[in-house]
């Protein structure tokens, strides 16, 4: 879809496919993948909650709201986001927190193996975050050199065009939350504080302790008391305790409030709110940063994705769209908001409804894999783009429409192509974000027996995860006996069995009739001329059918994940593949497909051995 030359800034650069090639080359290393610097964070932040000494609460030390703790547990899992969104900040944020767990057990505290480890995490995330920085100043100067010379001005409705505001909105909502919070939880401090200054203050000795249901048993004057603590290993039989006595009631001097409930309120809201001003500041900054002074163009090519809605960017050269540069989620500016009038003298009923029709017929198309992909449409590309960058674009909206749209990124620039791929001659590129059926088809051959796809390693570790969720879960309901927890087995328990029995065994098998597909309960049929679709759809695939509902396996799969580590997701590859087979019926096989190819469910057999395994929780408790 050609841009009218008017629109084209007299001296555009092509960026072409030499270019781009050198700007995909400067990704960053495998190691510095988000993923890795927030597994060995996560894991290291575990083990140090789970290993460091927790002070015992004591009269002389009570203890209480720790704001200072709190502060830090906000950082520490706002850097755990950062690390994927804002590397500054992550930075900055990981730096915050050695910092202060320096400074509550001083130097030698990195002496006690999850200190260090936590330590070791925090360096590594901060090496791979610098590399990740240093990669995308090397893109952006590879941009500049392509762009040359040619420098122009957003167009005047991209100069309009405001960011971040609804991040300000949400942050504002959170915050306000977080601060609720903060008051409860003074207050029921307040609240406390007053009583004991009324109330008497009793010494007493510790007779029986309740570890299971956290109460103590405590004789003080002559009378017997049961006090509930959160930490009754701290309190043995025969230790003296100060208590705080206002009537019949009494608690521990050690442990005066419980606002742990108030606390967490505080940690969710604060977290979210900071999360969304900083992504609210950062998309408003740069958004300035575009408006405040030219920025280099370059003349591109540009598709909207199908099923993502992303704004995927194309070499110049590349003309059919073979390998997508970069993509990012965009929005359209306009010069102002006012509606446009609407004359209802020049509105026809009736080309307005056959227009709808043929909107519909092509979305159906589209639905059903074959349809005509989205085209290629010439664009002029303003601001250097980066990974992590804010750019603008002007382009032709429609076919069928001579008038150009200027659309602006709402997220930021990152490279299409796997982002953390390895070096080498045998790297993986991805193409356009949805492939025809007819692409698809080119790269497969008529086979005579029926072609079989079953759940892969993925999919597979998926199915394992879940079934020790699923098996963990039984434990906790059923390892205090008889209680309200057991409800939550009856809408889980079931999600749970078909979800774990359909990522372990799915299977789609095509033979010349049709197609068997092997859920988690039962095998299904379904004939070729009833097939209306086959596509992939959150982590699961989906066959549409004429009449009935669709035949769907969830999940198959974690497609975001795997497109992480630089693979394409295996069932998104079974899904094209099925797609080309309904629209190109001379790759069907020419054999049925036997009782042994059809495929087993193992959702019964998993029910058995889930009863089993929740009949020997009982027996061992």
């Amino acid at each position: 879809m050609p841009l009218p030359a008017e629109h084209i800034p007299p001296g555009t650069p092509e960026w072409r496919t030499a270019d781009v090639r050198r700007w995909l080359d400067a990704v960053p290393a495998r190691w510095a993948h988000p993923l890795f610097a927030f597994l060995a964070l996560a894991v290291s932040v575990a083990w140090e909650v789970a290993a460091a000494p927790v002070p015992a609460c004591t009269s002389a030390e009570p203890c209480g709201s720790d704001w200072t703790g709190l502060a830090v547990a906000v950082v520490l899992v706002l850097s755990l986001y950062w690390v994927w969104r804002q590397p500054r900040l992550a930075i900055g944020g990981l730096a915050v927190t050695v910092v202060a767990l320096a400074a509550e057990d001083g130097v030698f505290a990195f002496a006690r193996p999850s200190a260090l480890a936590y330590l070791l995490a925090a360096g590594f995330a901060v090496a791979g975050l610098v590399h990740r920085l240093a990669v995308a100043g090397r893109q952006r100067a590879l941009a500049l050199e392509a762009a040359g010379s040619a420098v122009q001005r957003l167009p005047d409705a991209a100069r309009t065009f405001r960011r971040g505001r609804l991040s300000f909105v949400l942050a504002a909502v959170f915050l306000a939350v977080a601060g609720f919070g903060v008051w409860q939880a003074l207050g029921v401090a307040d609240a406390y504080e007053q009583r004991a200054a009324e109330a008497a203050h009793l010494s007493g000795e510790v007779t029986a302790v309740d570890e299971d249901e956290g109460v103590l048993t405590v004789t003080a004057e002559g009378r017997t008391r049961r006090i509930e603590t959160a930490f009754p290993e701290d309190f043995p039989v025969g230790t003296r305790v100060d208590l705080v006595v206002d009537g019949d009631g009494a608690v521990l001097a050690a442990e005066p409030y419980d606002a742990f409930g108030w606390e967490l309120l505080v940690l969710g809201g604060s977290v979210a709110g900071l999360a969304f001003l900083a992504n609210g500041v950062t998309g408003h900054l740069a958004a300035r940063r575009l408006r405040r002074e030219p920025l280099p163009v370059l003349h591109v090519l540009v598709r909207e994705g199908e099923e993502d809605g992303r704004t995927y960017v194309f070499a110049a050269d590349d003309t059919e769209g073979r390998r997508s540069v970069l993509c990012f989620h965009s929005l359209y500016a306009s010069e102002d908001d006012e509606e446009e009038e609407f004359d209802e003298e020049e509105f026809d009923g009736n080309d307005a409804a056959s227009g709808d029709d043929a909107d519909l017929r092509k979305i159906a198309d589209i639905l059903r894999g074959g349809g005509p992909t989205p085209p290629l449409r010439e664009a002029v590309l303003y601001g250097a783009p980066y990974a992590g960058a804010e750019v603008a674009f002007v382009a032709r909206e429609d076919e069928d429409d001579p008038e150009v749209a200027v659309e602006c990124s709402v997220t930021a620039v990152k490279p299409a192509l796997p982002e953390w791929r390895g070096r080498g001659p045998q790297r993986r590129e991805r193409t356009s974000p949805r492939r025809s059926a007819d692409e698809i088809a080119a790269r497969m051959t008529p086979t005579a027996g029926p072609r079989v796809w079953r759940a892969h390693g993925f999919s597979r570790a998926i199915g394992l995860g879940l079934l020790l969720v699923q098996g963990g879960g039984v434990w906790a309901a059923l390892d205090d006996g008889p209680s309200w927890s057991w409800l939550w087995l009856v809408p889980a328990l079931p999600w749970l069995l078909t979800s774990v029995a359909t990522a372990l065994t799915w299977r789609i098998t095509a033979d010349r009739d049709g197609l068997w597909v092997t859920g988690a309960w039962r095998v299904r049929r379904v004939p070729w001329d009833v097939i209306t679709s086959v596509r992939h759809h959150e982590d699961g695939i989906r066959v549409g059918r004429a009449k009935d509902s669709s035949v769907d396996l969830s999940p198959t799969g974690w497609a975001w994940l795997e497109r992480r580590t630089g693979r394409e997701p295996g069932a998104e590859r079974v899904a094209d593949e099925v797609r080309a087979l309904l629209h190109r019926p001379d790759l069907r096989p020419d054999a049925e497909a036997g009782p042994g190819q059809q495929g087993m469910p193992v959702g019964p057999p998993l029910v058995a051995l889930t009863v089993l395994w929740g009949a020997a929780v009982l027996l061992l408790l």
